[in-house]
């Protein structure tokens, strides 16, 4: 698989996206508002939730782009608006050339042929009510493929193959499947209609960590016998590089950092991406024992109310009081298709700049930080593939 392209700002001194002939999906400046109402008898907005707020990036024909962060960062978000599951408040998604966000009615409905969605829940996603033969053939039918009962039975058969389930699944119910066989029957679902983009939510999160490997190789076969492009969004850090040929990071609506998986995992360059990766473990007790564990202070800021200048700043272990409270970064070039946001980043690679602790953090903010293990946060079930932070012992 190649790897995906670079993604850029379009604010002044950011560089612009590479210019690819096979660039099949293009974000640009997306940005996904919910209103926030009040009152008794007449509903007035009297803020926005920023889930999105102005997003570049760009994947490539035949790769794969995972995109990582927080619960409540805003990548499902992205996700759905892409498919127009959500509507974007501002923006552009382009695909193959056009703007998914200007298409309507049967324009719409023929272009979501060529994009499909991969849900989390698979449960939650499939009708109870309909057997796999139904549910596989439904969309065949909206979209007036296929000619007759023999040439749908023929494609139903076709797609359970090609998940690994047996034809003799097409009569029994959602119901009746292990979690990792209805992420097969929903994966078969999304590919029936054979798109060329493939967005897939936190696909192996509700499942197994035996049953997540096998997902994901099926989603890698998938991929080579149907020349798929995935944009594949999850929290889990290993599933995102055992899949992806680029890997962004969102915090608070932003993408914060872009780069090839190798590259982003061997150096990471944001502050935020650092604290991630070093808190994942590494299978050497010598090593686990002697490397320096970043420990960030306090929770994910509402998105109804985003710090000002850089969004990470009130958290950072190295924030400086110049630029980082009054100044938003902008995502620029620091290394070849590697991008980042961060006003001191190559001070920060560079070793020239020494982080704070989590307690010097904290004490910035009016934060308390619990002595000799620090406070618990949503980082640390983001490394674990977690949805809920654990106590830490």
């Amino acid at each position: 698989m190649t790897a995906t392209g670079a993604t850029a700002a379009s604010a002044a001194g950011a560089p612009r996206p590479a210019e690819h002939g096979d660039a099949l999906l293009e974000i640009r400046g997306l940005e996904v508002h919910f209103p926030i109402k009040r009152g008794i008898f007449f509903d007035r907005t009297v803020g926005h939730v920023r889930a999105v707020d102005g997003v570049d990036l760009t994947v490539l024909r035949g790769s794969t782009y995972g995109l990582v962060g927080e619960s409540g960062c805003g990548k499902s978000t992205l996700g759905r608006a892409v498919l127009r599951l959500e509507e974007p408040t501002a923006g552009q998604v382009l695909f193959d050339g056009t703007d998914v966000a200007s298409l309507n009615g049967e324009p719409l409905r023929k272009m979501r042929r060529r994009m499909q969605m991969v849900f989390q829940d698979p449960m939650g996603s499939l009708d109870p009510r309909q057997d796999v033969e139904s549910l596989l053939t439904e969309p065949l039918k909206a979209h007036g493929i296929g000619d007759g009962k023999k040439d749908l039975a023929g494609r139903v058969s076709h797609l359970l193959d090609a998940v690994g389930l047996p034809s003799a699944a097409r009569r029994r119910y959602p119901h009746e499947f292990s979690g990792g066989q209805r992420q097969r029957i929903g994966i078969a679902r999304a590919v029936a209609l054979e798109p060329d983009l493939l967005i897939a939510d936190e696909p192996v999160s509700a499942l197994d960590v035996s049953v997540q490997a096998q997902v994901l190789n099926l989603l890698e076969e998938l991929q080579e016998r149907l020349d798929l492009t995935y944009l594949v969004i999850a929290h889990d850090l290993a599933v995102v590089r055992h899949i992806s040929d680029t890997v962004g990071v969102m915090y608070l609506g932003s993408l914060v950092e872009q780069a090839p998986a190798d590259d982003i995992y061997a150096e990471p360059l944001h502050p935020y991406t650092r604290s991630l990766m070093s808190a994942v473990p590494v299978p050497d007790p010598v090593v686990e024992e002697r490397r320096e564990r970043i420990l960030l202070a306090g929770d994910l800021p509402s998105p109804a109310n985003p710090p000002s200048g850089c969004r990470f700043h009130t958290r950072c272990p190295w924030r400086q009081e110049t630029r980082c409270d009054t100044e938003v970064p902008v995502l620029r070039e620091l290394a070849p298709a590697h991008l980042v946001s961060c006003h001191w980043a190559e001070d920060i690679r560079d070793g020239l700049l020494r982080p704070k602790s989590a307690q010097e953090v904290a004490a910035t903010q009016g934060v308390s930080v619990r002595p000799g293990g620090g406070e618990v946060t949503e980082s640390d079930a983001l490394v674990q593939g977690l949805d809920q932070p654990i106590e830490r012992t």
